[in-house]
């Protein structure tokens, strides 16, 4: 069993902020149960392209507001509380934030907590030694 508080783990390696967004990873591929966990917050005014090109993720919004475009289609949605949305895929996204958006995320292959976006916004697939 494994019980964590997402607040304390602030300032450590588990919490990586870019710019526009902070993750807070909370399961990891090093915990060996196939896929990670992370609390994320987008911050408001901000625009981030995405893509996934190597994982599956699924994003489950619980406070605030935006919009995810999908760059292939044109489609937007809107993104609220209550929204989830998969990346299933390989869809190239943004997401547009007008109010600090806070949501969970899992991604399968799980990540490792070492990825960088590249300049596409693709995570590589890194597995742990």
């Amino acid at each position: 069993m494994k019980v964590l508080n997402v607040n304390d783990l602030d300032g450590t390696e588990y919490d990586v902020t870019h710019g526009n967004w902070q993750s807070r990873r909370m399961v990891l591929a090093k915990d060996k149960v196939g896929f990670s966990f992370h609390i994320t917050i987008l911050k408001a005014g901000t625009s981030s392209e995405f893509w996934y090109a190597n994982h599956v993720e699924a994003v489950y919004v619980y406070q605030g507001k935006g919009t995810l475009l999908d760059r292939d289609t044109g489609e937007e949605y809107i993104l609220e509380p209550g929204v989830m949305y998969m990346l299933d895929d390989a869809d190239k996204h943004t997401v547009t934030v007008e109010e600090d958006i806070h949501c969970a995320c899992v991604f399968n292959p799980p990540v490792t907590g070492r990825e960088v976006h590249d300049e596409n916004g693709v995570y590589p697939v890194l597995t742990e030694d």
